[in-house]
């Protein structure tokens, strides 16, 4: 496919067009010719859009969809198009369906399902058998598959035995596992977090300190085994600090945090919202701080919207029985953008790349098309009508925004909001 993007400010600093403005030709795909103003002689398709940035294509590493099992919630067509016009080419999708993602013909059928999409779909593999936490699944051949890493979405690993051979193990074939970190024999029941909200609504807490738990114990595992190790989600203060101390060590381990855990409360909690039930919980404003802090000094190695559809049937119900989770993929980048300036908002979307194994395209002449386009300023309220998922438990529901995603050109595709 050809087009022809005009005016448009490149953040990419990889990229000796960094922060310039520039018209950028796209001939089948490659990036032809980029320069401070450009003629379209061939009349090819224009991209002229207000305040146009653009930069390589924005990866999230956690991505529910439902299908297979779960339709009602999410269609991978329907997850690769909402992911595409929140300004998402690639996707990490977990293994959380049915059945679940642990052999290498599920690897195959989540392929086949995004085949020939504008965004590049990656499978999670499931760690375990089923992700039941008691046999290691098909590891090697889901990676010889397309796995990108392994992981029992939201499920703890509780037995540390059984970590540190996933960790052996993987070693032989680059692998990279992932231990969700919530101790869960302390966090049992709990609703949300432990504290003085969780006291005053009389609902059963999270402590901080069943996560904390957990990761100190992964990260000895790591110490003793060595691997490559991926904390997804963490939510705390002190979570923050155990992996800083860890790097320093040396030990092979990233973190991300999710969009909802970076930028909300427990606070909100006080109506009993079943949108803000999510997994980790909601905690403080000192935790959201310390989060945002490790973010900017790179100990937090990138965010996710950690998109997670719901049905209406188990979300609008009472707070007890509600499922926990939330979409995130069309509020991340505005939410995100609340809080970071534009070039670490971007970067805050990208820097997990290359721990996932993801490509990563620089904007210069001869390259592959990868990108997204966005307008890093526009102000505006979350409602109901930018949900494009199925379901529709956002979190950040009636929240403002900074910035809005345009779409993405990838894999020779161009995908724009309300443009097809």
């Amino acid at each position: 496919m050809d087009i022809f993007i005009k005016a448009a400010t490149i953040l990419d600093p990889q990229s000796k067009h960094h922060t310039k403005k520039r018209d950028i030709l796209i001939e089948n795909g490659t990036i032809k010719k980029i320069a401070a103003t450009l003629k379209n002689p061939k009349k090819v398709k224009e991209v002229s859009l207000e305040n146009l940035h653009v930069s390589q294509g924005w990866f999230d590493s956690s991505v529910s969809f439902g299908e297979p099992g779960f339709e009602e919630r999410e269609t991978i067509q329907n997850g690769l198009q909402t992911a595409a016009e929140s300004g998402f080419a690639h996707v990490a999708v977990n293994a959380n369906t049915q059945p679940v993602t642990d052999s290498k013909s599920n690897i195959k059928f989540l392929k086949s399902q995004a085949h020939n999409n504008a965004v590049s779909l990656y499978p999670i593999g499931a760690l375990t058998v089923k992700s039941e936490s008691k046999d290691l699944a098909e590891l090697f051949d889901m990676q010889n598959e397309g796995a990108i890493s392994f992981y029992d979405y939201k499920k703890p690993i509780a037995n540390a035995n059984l970590l540190k051979i996933a960790l052996q193990y993987t070693q032989n074939f680059d692998g990279l596992v992932q231990s969700f970190p919530l101790d869960y024999s302390v966090a049992k029941n709990g609703m949300m977090n432990e504290g003085i909200n969780s006291t005053k609504l009389g609902l059963k807490g999270i402590p901080a300190f069943s996560e904390e738990l957990q990761i100190t114990r992964d990260l000895y595992i790591l110490e003793y085994t060595g691997g490559k190790l991926h904390i997804p989600t963490i939510s705390t203060k002190k979570s923050v600090q155990l992996i800083k101390e860890a790097k320093k060590q040396g030990l092979d381990v990233t973190c991300s945090v999710s969009i909802s855990n970076l930028t909300l409360t427990d606070d909100l909690l006080e109506d009993f919202d079943t949108h803000y039930k999510v997994l980790p919980p909601l905690r403080t404003k000192e935790d959201t701080k310390a989060l945002l802090k490790g973010l900017k000094e790179g100990i937090i190695d990138g965010v996710t919207s950690d998109h997670d559809p719901i049905d209406v049937e188990h979300k609008k119900t009472e707070f007890d029985h509600a499922y926990f989770g939330s979409i995130g993929l069309e509020s991340c980048f505005g939410a995100l953008r609340t809080i970071l300036d534009t070039e670490n908002t971007v970067n805050a979307l990208n820097n997990l790349k290359n721990r996932f194994g993801i490509p990563s395209e620089t904007i210069k002449e001869g390259n592959k098309a990868n990108l997204t386009f966005f307008n890093p300023d526009e102000t505006w309220t979350f409602s109901e009508t930018d949900i494009i998922s199925t379901s529709k438990n956002s979190a950040f529901l009636n929240k403002k925004m900074k910035g809005k995603a345009y779409g993405i050109f990838a894999n020779n595709k161009l995908v724009l909001k309300n443009n097809g």
